[in-house]
């Protein structure tokens, strides 16, 4: 990377080099001897999914706001990569730079002085943006999600904590594909800015990074994906890319430090946290292994094939199609979630002393929440196609077993410095010694 002292200028044949050095064997279209290639799949980087929604928003998915992002191969690259530095000490030149339309981030360090990083096209890459603006640059509009409520407030709401131009996710366009995650996102003038009361510095090889203000946060679990995985450390991501340990609040000035054995790149089952909303990425390789929706249909119907009673009111019980969602049917099982015994929906045993929010159970005589039970139906959030068993607590979303004990052993950021474990289908926190239960069915007596 060059770094200059001067006029803006002085940018357009370095920029120019650089767009002639990019290859042209790295356009997507093929020639005409590999027409074949037309035919091929189009080429999936992954998908980011948002935690607490179990499949849709409440109000359907509609265009780039929805709850799950697949990431495809561009027709054409609209990467970016660092290109010029100029160090600046009048705001003439600082905004003149910032108006060339071309992809810039502008560090601001005093009145008087910043530093403008200009970048330029890079042909071996795609951009993805992720934010809370419905503003054309941002491919996937993000709101605040509210924990056990399935629902979103606006995203134009002034107590939104998630950032208009969030973050940005960069693939690589030859394999592997390899996905890495950056703070902030480029503007409608293509411009990130950094002013002076956010967190920046200058790097010891003399380049300048910074964080967002409420911060990027990104977890990588430990062996991936799998019912052999654990939680790994919670760090934050810089806006090129930097690894750091969390600051002492989500938005204090002083940086962590520094941790130089990881890296930005993407893995399936990351975690990236725009405060406010958590997304789980999943790559294309680790979706095969995840159940299908109709593989998740198999399995309703084939409990409900079993004919569960209430063990006291002997009634048939059933779960709800995947597309029924919100609406309590009459045929609906309810759990006790403090000991797992599964009912028809009864108006007996509530326990004064607690409020009526709590109910005895008539099998073992232990008092809990009383929930009704729902199918998880956002399959991208389950480690295997296992039997549904287990239900989160206090929520009463049902999975199979290595998929709750997976998700409650996962600490959520929640605020400025808290975490939480909560079920992945509705963001609700998790309660009790595990934070799910094995479901007790009765069967039935013919």
């Amino acid at each position: 990377m060059m770094v200059l002292e001067g006029s803006p200028e002085a940018v357009s044949s370095q920029s120019l080099d650089l767009r002639r050095a990019c290859p042209k064997s790295s356009r997507i279209y093929p020639s005409p001897g590999d027409s074949i290639l037309l035919t091929k799949e189009p080429v999936k980087y992954g998908e980011l999914i948002v935690l607490g929604y179990n499949g849709s928003l409440p109000n359907g998915d509609k265009g780039r706001r929805r709850s799950r992002l697949a990431l495809f191969k561009r027709p054409k690259p609209n990467g970016v990569k660092p290109d010029v530095i100029h160090h600046i000490s009048t705001p003439l030149v600082s905004k003149a730079l910032s108006n060339k339309g071309q992809h810039s981030i502008s560090y601001t360090l005093s009145r008087s002085h910043s530093v403008i990083v200009e970048y330029t096209h890079d042909c071996e890459t795609d951009m993805f943006q992720i934010g809370r603006s419905t503003e054309s640059m941002i491919d996937f509009v993000v709101t605040d999600t509210t924990p056990g409520a399935n629902s979103a407030i606006d995203g134009q709401s002034a107590q939104s904590t998630i950032s208009r131009f969030a973050c940005r996710v960069i693939c690589e366009r030859n394999p592997p594909y390899t996905a890495r995650i950056y703070a902030a996102g480029f503007d409608a003038s293509r411009n990130i800015f950094l002013g002076e009361r956010a967190a920046k510095w200058r790097t010891p090889d003399g380049l300048m990074d910074g964080l967002t203000t409420n911060g990027v946060l990104v977890m990588h679990p430990n062996g991936g994906f799998s019912e052999d995985s654990t939680p790994g450390v919670w760090r934050e991501i810089s806006v090129c890319g930097n690894v750091y340990a969390l600051r002492d609040s989500r938005s204090a000035q002083q940086r962590g430090k520094l941790v130089e054995s990881e890296s930005n790149v993407l893995q399936d089952g990351s975690l990236i946290d725009l405060c406010g909303a958590t997304l789980l990425w999943r790559t294309s390789e680790g979706l095969l292994r995840t159940p299908t929706l109709q593989q998740l249909e198999a399995l309703r119907q084939e409990i409900n094939a079993a004919r569960p009673q209430c063990p006291v009111g002997f009634s048939t019980l059933a779960f709800p199609s995947l597309a029924q969602r919100g609406v309590v049917e009459k045929k609906q099982p309810w759990v006790y979630v403090n000991c797992g015994h599964v009912h028809g929906f009864h108006n007996w045993g509530f326990r004064k002393e607690k409020g009526g929010l709590e109910r005895e159970c008539p099998m073992c005589r232990r008092s809990g929440p009383y929930v009704p039970l729902w199918l998880g139906c956002e399959a991208g959030l389950y480690l295997d196609a296992g039997r549904p068993t287990h239900a989160f607590c206090p929520c009463g979303h049902v999975c199979s077993a290595k998929t709750v004990q997976y998700w409650a052993q996962i600490p959520l950021p929640h605020g400025t410095h808290a975490f939480h474990a909560a079920c992945p289908f509705c963001g609700t926190w998790l309660t009790g010694q595990q934070g799910f239960v094995r479901l007790i069915f009765q069967g039935p007596l013919d």
